[in-house]
């Protein structure tokens, strides 16, 4: 019986970023993509089903995010991660990744450090370096394949002052899911100086057992108080485009200040469908989801046992969540550049190269297999063939 995640579907002339943008951001046509996380699946079919019963009423004037979609939320988050929330906590956002930009504008001037963790997604340091921010960098340590943090380096960076810390967890690109150990001592030591934690949790239901995430700001009641948390079915359900997310401000005063912010920018509310497919999604994407986990399971098996056949230069660092492997590549002997030449020319393939993760990246490639196993396949061997 053929899994759904099997079902290879046509992308081109969707106005896909990742199958269309090819020409613009390798340079050519040619390319398998497997670098965006995005991936090719069809969301749950509810999903597809509730925005179609909207787009059948036929009109679409302004709407507003209503409590049946925060009560979704509050629901979704108590039963995947035991974290009882109140809906009036609940500020939305068009993406992570602009809440991080408005959470930056809000809490710190320009010239301010923001501290975040290399290797790191992309767009926590372009967030920062666009609203004349600077970086602070407390890298981590990649300990017997697997990445930890350096709590003295944390600490000493903290007491410079710093408002306002970047947390992606689970982390993006290593794959990390943060333990409880690890996020009481960054919690402790943001609160003994005075530091807001923004955490990005979009990957926080792609966890794979027996590991278990927790959100920070659950585990203390002090936590709470200085934490913003970003969640979003984009990633878990594949609906990036729909745009919405949402973020969790239990402190008034620093949602006050978030949603200021907001409307400093224009922002009024979620779009029409965006609302939809969001409350859908967590009303009834469960079952899909588990199907998936088991299925983005699988696909790991079969490109760590791949890779360690046919490429055992490359070192896989076995991610506990995200559908998004890390490829320790630093044993090929090779820069960036001389790695991305080799995938785009000989392999045909567009992946992300690690330096665009910041420092430690270097020497290292993403690639996200959030697709079908028979596409899977033919990007492993053309990553075969790039390296040979």
């Amino acid at each position: 019986m053929n899994n759904i995640f099997d079902k290879i579907i046509e992308r081109q002339n969707t106005a896909s970023f990742k199958w269309g943008f090819n020409k613009v951001v390798f340079g050519t046509d040619d390319i398998l993509p497997m670098w965006i996380a995005d991936m090719d699946f069809e969301p749950p079919k509810e999903v597809t089903t509730e925005m179609q019963k909207r787009l059948e009423h036929g009109i679409y004037g302004y709407t507003y995010v209503p409590s049946s979609t925060s009560k979704a939320i509050k629901n979704w988050l108590f039963k995947r991660h035991d974290w009882e929330i109140n809906q009036s906590w609940i500020a939305y956002s068009s993406g992570v990744v602009p809440t991080i930009s408005t959470a930056i504008q809000a809490f710190t001037e320009p010239g301010d450090y923001v501290m975040l963790q290399t290797p790191i997604y992309t767009p926590f340091m372009e967030m920062i370096e666009k609203n004349n921010r600077k970086i602070l960098n407390s890298q981590l340590k990649l300990v017997n394949n697997r990445y930890e943090m350096d709590f003295d380096d944390f600490e000493k960076k903290l007491q410079s002052g710093v408002k306002l810390f970047l947390l992606c967890s689970p982390h993006n690109p290593g794959g990390r899911v943060w333990t409880k150990e690890e996020l009481v001592k960054i919690g402790d030591l943001c609160l003994e100086y005075n530091c807001l934690i923004l955490s990005d949790e979009i990957h926080s239901d792609l966890v794979f057992k027996p590991n278990h995430h927790l959100p920070i700001a659950s585990l203390n009641e002090k936590y709470l108080d200085i934490t913003l948390t970003c969640v979003a079915p984009s990633k878990t359900f594949n609906i990036a485009g729909l745009q919405a997310s949402a973020c969790i401000i239990a402190n008034k005063d620093v949602k006050n200040k978030f949603t200021e912010a907001q409307r400093a920018q224009g922002f009024h509310t979620l779009n029409t469908f965006g609302v939809i497919g969001m409350e859908a999604a967590y009303l009834y994407g469960e079952s899909w989801l588990e199907e998936l986990l088991a299925y983005l399971k699988r696909s790991i098996t079969i490109a760590k046992d791949y890779i360690e056949k046919n490429i055992p230069a490359i070192k896989v660092i076995e991610p506990e969540a995200t559908y998004l492997l890390w490829l320790d590549c630093r044993n090929l002997k090779l820069s960036d550049e001389e790695l991305n030449k080799a995938l785009i020319e000989k392999g045909k393939l567009g992946l992300q190269v690690g330096s665009l993760f910041g420092k430690g990246g270097e020497g290292f490639i993403r690639m996200n297999i959030g697709c079908s196993h028979e596409v899977l396949l033919d990007g492993l061997e053309r990553l075969k063939h790039a390296l040979s």
